[in-house]
């Protein structure tokens, strides 16, 4: 097999936040989970793929005895996609992140808008896998992607 099973990244931004990423087929039990956290000095949002209608988000300005993550259903008619989905409360599936996609293109183009994420979007990931895997046959050593490496136009 060519595909690596797992990889761990470790990241950091100019500005000095740090960023994990990991994926594996070993995570057993799991089905397709896709998740992302976002963790900073004054609270926390998470999303798991495998629970696609609900968010969980903790406010760290709360005060202490009511502070915790709680749970927001993302299927409510105040989400800006509510129009193309079931009454509320029923549940978002796979498909609806296509549905999402189409949607959002097809309006910046009635608005002459420049979709995102763009070919240049694409290109930076791309400069950064590079980097990772540059930095896996290098010893894990850093090497650094700056946005003026990636063209503005692409």
């Amino acid at each position: 097999m060519t595909v690596d099973d797992a990889v761990a990244v470790l990241a950091r931004t100019d500005e000095g936040a740090l960023a994990t990423f990991e994926a594996t087929r070993f995570a057993t039990g799991r089905k397709n989970a896709i998740r992302l956290e976002l963790n900073g000095s004054k609270g926390s949002v998470a999303f798991d793929f495998e629970n696609p209608n609900e968010l969980w988000f903790h406010d760290q300005t709360e005060p202490a005895p009511s502070s915790g993550f709680r749970r927001i259903l993302v299927t409510e008619p105040q989400h800006p996609d509510a129009g193309a989905w079931w009454p509320p409360g029923h549940g978002l599936g796979y498909d609806h992140s296509f549905v999402h996609e189409v949607a959002d293109f097809a309006r910046c183009i009635a608005r002459s808008e420049q979709p995102e994420p763009s070919f240049a979007d694409g290109l930076a990931i791309q400069k950064l896998l590079d980097a990772v895997e540059s930095s896996a046959a290098g010893n894990a050593q850093w090497r650094p992607i700056h946005p003026s490496d990636v063209p503005q136009n692409a």
